[in-house]
């Protein structure tokens, strides 16, 4: 991929109050991560919008303030990383001014470069969907754990980055429901999760039903 189309985008990007765009505008956007000495780098194909306090499906439902969604109550730009049934580590982008609790999951990504990095992390032999196809699957592949919580995307010297590619055309995007929160009752049949249409790095299930 050309570098010189990459930017980077500013902390102003993430303060914006509307979460569903930036869910939405967050799809083609370039993520690198440069952990323990090696760099990958991704394009985001899925997310999915967490929008507190009304919505039962985010963390900071209530504004809950605990030592886990502290992160996502700071001001946006910065991840929101935590360790799902103490297996996957999942990483969200938090948006919106300090006290606003918004974030986007990051569910699935498309290895650019870097890919023998990241098959060596995932053990797999060869490039597939299946490696960076999930929220746990991609965090994996590029070396996100919980010790890069609350890192600043906007910020050159972070070790994970969120690019926008200047040189791509905006995706067809495919609008479904939220994956796996069936305990966040009407909340569950929200429209608030985004997929680059036809990507076959996007998760599993295409199309979700409660």
């Amino acid at each position: 991929m050309q570098h010189c189309n990459l930017k980077l985008l500013p902390s102003s990007y993430y303060l914006n109050q509307d979460l569903l765009f930036l869910a939405r505008d967050m799809l083609g956007k370039i993520i690198v991560s440069d952990i323990d000495g090696k760099t990958s780098i991704c394009r985001i194909v899925e997310t999915e919008a967490y929008r507190a306090p009304e919505d039962r499906g985010s963390h900071a439902f209530g504004n809950k303030v605990t030592g886990r969604t502290a992160t996502m109550f700071a001001a946006g730009g910065r991840s929101y990383v935590y360790l799902c049934y103490g297996i996957h580590h999942l990483c969200n982008v938090v948006s919106a001014p300090s006290g606003i609790a918004h974030a986007t999951l990051i569910r699935a990504v498309e290895p650019l470069e870097g890919i023998d990095i990241m098959l060596n992390r995932r053990h797999q032999p060869r490039l597939s969907p299946a490696m960076t196809n999930g929220p746990g699957k991609w965090t994996m592949a590029m070396g996100i754990t919980t010790s890069v919580n609350g890192v600043l995307y906007h910020n050159n010297q972070s070790p994970i980055r969120i690019y926008t590619d200047q040189a791509a055309e905006k995706p067809e995007v495919v609008i479904g429901l939220r994956v796996g929160i069936a305990y966040a009752s009407a909340w569950a049949h929200m429209p608030w999760r985004f997929r680059i249409a036809d990507n076959p790095y996007t998760s599993l299930p295409h199309s979700v039903t409660y």
